[in-house]
């Protein structure tokens, strides 16, 4: 056996750990000397372009490889631009448009704006088929039901991303759009055969892989198929056997938050992260939860006591780590030499057009159905944003809606929040006295009062416009039916123009 010290080294290695504030604390700097690979960024990391590029350099300064990473899809999951929204649409917007194109080009402005701040891993993008449109998960976050659709972009984004020198994390193998249960909660599981499996979920996976990805993360589902026992992430015969075996992936395989309850509260995350790296996985991430020094130490003690114990190979710890470094030296090569490296210096801060990509994305993904006769909106109108609660992987930090935007283009615009309490309708028809109605919905189709309180304003004023931006599963019915595909920022922008006719 290998000394304790490279056994301690090759434990920190496969860590990605979060942490609070803005700026990087002793003990991480600390754990960076000592043999930490990766960090992963949240929105609580993040004030500014400037602060974050202080903060990864401050990373840099400990251990010029280190792999910053974050979960940055663009669109509602936005972790850079997460108290003001996005400036890209997210996956179910570009699936919309349909351009694989776009899509890359997107995918690399985004790039782009992640190693100019020095983020050089995103864990994006999502590769899931959203089949089940009752999805509380993954929903927008997925190019759509079309398991070919959703491979041409997945593929596309990973080129894009990579171009820009950002190493891409394909998520969440092998498919998390089968599943009306979030896994941030609970255990979903997916309960299809091997022939749907093979044709529908790993279709995407399978373009990813061929695009060069260098990273794969796991989801926290059971699918018995494969394995009646052990979620994907744990489980030997997804992670090594389909994964490594059948599709001859060779990248790294990141898990995704150890502390998500489908892990913590059936394993708990020592013995969930033993089990994963056991089971082929070479990352684990934790801590959008978990963010300090003690859980850090817990996990790399942990791993330590797994290989002196023989339950954990020391080989395949060995291997985790190696391929961790492997990545992190692509990063840092890319940084210095390859298509990030003019990016990353900040001398190439990208032409207008680039910079204006998500704007003519989100433009591009409207749908817009008129009834007969409807006008667009010409003077200041109520906005009521009919609003669910928010999943952890979106968060309730960052702003969306339309109200903001059609305040700028029509002064004098006003607004109110609803969440579903009895009166919705009356309160809004109240409210709005003799101006034109505006409803924003999100994912009309799973809210059952949503759509209520929708009937009834639409039964006493005919003329109020519908913004849906979520999944538009619902028929499109108003004066005017605008579905914008996603809650980013540009997408909010896009939708008031189009209802103000501008």
């Amino acid at each position: 056996m290998r000394s304790t010290d490279t056994l301690t080294r090759d434990a920190l290695a496969v860590l990605q750990p979060g942490f609070h504030g803005t700026a990087a604390p002793d003990w991480l700097l600390r754990s960076v000397g000592e043999g930490l690979s990766s960090v992963g960024l949240f929105g609580r990391n993040i004030a500014s372009p400037g602060q974050l590029a202080a903060l990864t350099a401050q990373l840099r300064a400990e251990r010029d490889d280190v792999l910053v990473a974050i979960d940055e899809e663009g669109g509602d999951v936005t972790r850079l631009e997460v108290r003001g929204g996005s400036s890209f649409p997210g996956n179910l917007a570009l699936g919309a448009v349909d351009d694989t194109a776009l899509t890359r080009d997107v995918a690399r402005e985004l790039g782009r704006r992640l190693a100019e701040c020095g983020v050089n891993l995103n864990w994006a993008p999502s590769a899931d088929v959203n089949s089940d449109p009752g999805n509380p998960v993954i929903g927008v976050r997925s190019f759509g039901a079309d398991p070919l659709l959703v491979a041409r972009h997945t593929a596309a984004y990973v080129e894009g991303l990579q171009a820009a020198g950002v190493a891409a994390c394909t998520k969440h193998f092998p498919g998390h759009g089968d599943t009306n249960v979030d896994s941030h909660h609970d255990m979903p599981r997916i309960d299809v055969d091997l022939d749907t499996l093979h044709a529908r979920e790993l279709v995407p996976f399978r373009a990813a892989i061929a695009a060069g990805s260098k990273s794969v993360m796991s989801a926290h589902i059971l699918l018995p198929a494969l394995d009646p026992t052990r979620p994907a992430t744990l489980s030997p015969q997804i992670l090594t056997g389909l994964l490594r075996e059948e599709l001859g992936y060779q990248g790294l395989i990141i898990t995704d938050g150890m502390e998500m309850r489908a892990i913590s509260a059936t394993y708990g995350i020592e013995r969930g992260s033993v089990l994963a790296i056991a089971a082929g996985a070479d990352a684990i991430c934790v801590g959008g939860g978990l963010a300090d020094e003690e859980t850090v130490l817990r996990l790399r003690d942990a791993l330590v006591r797994a290989v002196r114990s023989g339950e954990l190979p020391e080989e395949r710890l060995a291997d985790a780590a190696a391929r961790v470094r492997a990545l992190a030296t692509w990063t840092r090569q890319a940084r210095t030499s390859g298509p990030g490296a003019e990016v990353q210096e900040g001398t190439a801060p990208g032409n207008e057009t680039d910079r204006e990509v998500g704007t003519v994305a989100a433009r591009r993904a409207l749908r817009i159905t008129r009834a007969p006769g409807a006008t667009h909106v010409n003077s200041a109108p109520y906005v009521a944003a009919l609003t669910p609660v928010a999943n952890i992987a979106v968060g309730d930090e960052t702003p969306w809606g339309v109200a903001a935007d059609l305040a700028r283009l029509l002064p004098g615009t006003e607004t109110g929040t609803y969440d579903g309490e009895t009166g919705t309708a009356a309160s809004i028809l109240a409210a709005a006295r003799e101006r034109r109605i505006v409803v924003v919905v999100r994912d009309e189709h799973r809210h059952p009062w949503m759509a209520a309180a929708l009937d009834e304003v639409l039964t006493a004023r005919p003329d109020t416009v519908v913004v849906e931006m979520g999944v538009p599963q619902s028929a499109p019915r108003g004066a005017l039916h605008v579905a914008t595909h996603g809650a980013a920022r540009v997408c909010g922008q896009a939708a008031a123009e189009a209802i103000a006719g501008r």
